[in-house]
């Protein structure tokens, strides 16, 4: 597998990653209550917008990214890393050449 070339000086956005612990909601059921669990550097590539319809003249838009931070273990599906406002949902997560030194996460933007 060739390595991959990537300008880690292009890792510019302050990133938080969280994940969610269930907390029961005082009628049997749980909420998500998320923490942080450590702020690190990363590039934030655009990939696409849909738009789809959900019914009744309503759309709804699905934006995705790709997000590139150093390796590390521990991040996977499910998290979500915050810029401020913004929330990335990571969908999955690949190491994009195996060499450990890198990981991709594929992103979904959600509203805050």
């Amino acid at each position: 597998m060739p390595v991959t070339f990537f300008d880690p000086g292009q890792m510019t956005a302050r990133l938080d990653l969280e994940t969610s612990e269930p907390q029961p909601d005082g009628q049997g059921g749980a909420v998500p209550v998320w923490s942080v669990l450590s702020s690190m550097w990363a590039r934030i590539e655009p990939v696409s917008f849909v738009v789809s319809e959900k019914g009744a003249a309503a759309e709804t838009a699905v934006v995705t990214h790709r997000i590139w931070v150093r390796f590390r273990d521990g991040i996977l599906g499910g998290q979500r890393f915050r810029k401020g406002e913004r929330l990335f949902a990571i969908r999955a997560v690949r190491d994009p050449d195996e060499t450990r030194r890198y990981l991709v996460c594929h992103c979904e933007e959600e509203a805050a």
